[in-house]
């Protein structure tokens, strides 16, 4: 990263902070460090080690992202909350859009849902492409469910392929899979190859794009749309990269119960480095998580589509590629 594009990309955050100062929202900030935390088999994460004559020997992990401390401090009654810190994650392969070190936005707004959270996102971008004079960042955005993207651009009903063998069969009779998984697979495997190999390539870039509505098949934190398949999330694309995710944050602690036990078995199998479940984070939801949206922004990809950089090492200081060698 040159040196006009470090001021650019310190105006960006900046134009971040002002944005949600003038909202009302704290600023916070949380540990990178932690012993737990909340277990999500795709992600694989950083190991290292506590050693203290008081506190003993014990493993600490760095944070994916800020979300488990966040959430800690939103049932304490912080009210609405956002965060510009860096996060962490292994085996992501590192190239033009990938850093294995990286910088996050996260904010949560309390009494809002996920299509709260889109309004909110929409300002921040109408501010952000009006300053830096970005109007391909610039509302509206448009908007598409997975269930329309899987029927335009791959011909498959996600609603008559429930099961992973019905969506197997879908694949091969549209050939969409050249090289068929060896060996059983899962429901959300067979999903995620399909999306990335014949959607995500196509999705349209003319706006920003809002892909909302995911399976229930995918695991993660957000509620249920009553009577249907579907979660209350939503990613953000620009120019065909995903560079926000958001929820309507699930509440009830059943099922954040079930959902980190599940996970946390899942990475068991999968995973070498496995940490702890958060358990102070379970007890939470028992004592009534207060009705919120999380979203969750990558600002390094955000600098990138405002300054027009191809890739991830034009807009930060030491890159991994350079910090390691090739």
């Amino acid at each position: 990263m040159n040196f006009e594009t470090a001021r650019k990309r310190s105006a960006v955050t900046g134009g971040i902070r002002n944005f949600f100062n003038r909202r009302g929202y704290l600023e916070v900030e949380t540990p990178v460090l932690s012993p737990g935390l909340i277990p999500e088999s795709p992600i694989e994460i950083f190991e290292t080690q506590l050693r203290d004559e008081n506190l003993g020997n014990r493993p600490l992990y760095l944070v994916p992202s800020p979300e488990v401390h966040m959430k800690k401090l939103l049932a304490a009654g912080s009210g609405n909350i956002f965060q510009i810190c860096k996060s962490f994650r292994n085996l992501e392969q590192a190239g033009k859009h990938h850093n294995p070190e990286f910088t996050m936005l996260e904010w949560y707004t309390v009494e809002a849902d996920y299509h709260d959270s889109i309004e909110t996102t929409a300002e921040l971008f109408t501010e952000l492409a009006e300053r830096f004079r970005c109007p391909h960042i610039a509302p509206p955005f448009r908007r598409m469910s997975i269930h329309e993207i899987f029927r335009e651009y791959a011909g498959i009903d996600l609603e008559l392929t429930a099961s992973a063998a019905q969506l197997m069969e879908a694949c091969n009779r549209l050939k969409l899979l050249h090289t068929p998984p060896a060996g059983p697979v899962c429901w959300e495997e067979i999903y995620h190859r399909v999306f990335l190999t014949h959607i995500e390539p196509r999705l349209p870039v003319d706006r920003p794009l809002i892909l909302s509505d995911y399976p229930r098949q995918i695991p993660c934190l957000a509620r249920d749309i009553p009577g249907t398949p579907w979660k209350e999330r939503w990613e953000l694309y620009i120019s065909g990269i995903e560079i926000a995710n958001c929820y309507s944050e699930e509440t009830d602690p059943v099922k954040v119960e079930q959902f980190c036990m599940r996970e946390n078995a899942r990475k068991a199998a999968l995973s070498s480095v496995v940490p702890d479940v958060d358990r102070d984070f379970l007890e939470i939801f028992r004592q009534g998580y207060p009705k919120s949206s999380g979203a969750a922004l990558g600002v390094d990809r955000l600098v990138m589509a405002i300054t027009g950089e191809a890739s991830i090492g034009g807009v930060i200081f030491f890159p991994i590629s350079d910090i390691v060698g090739r």
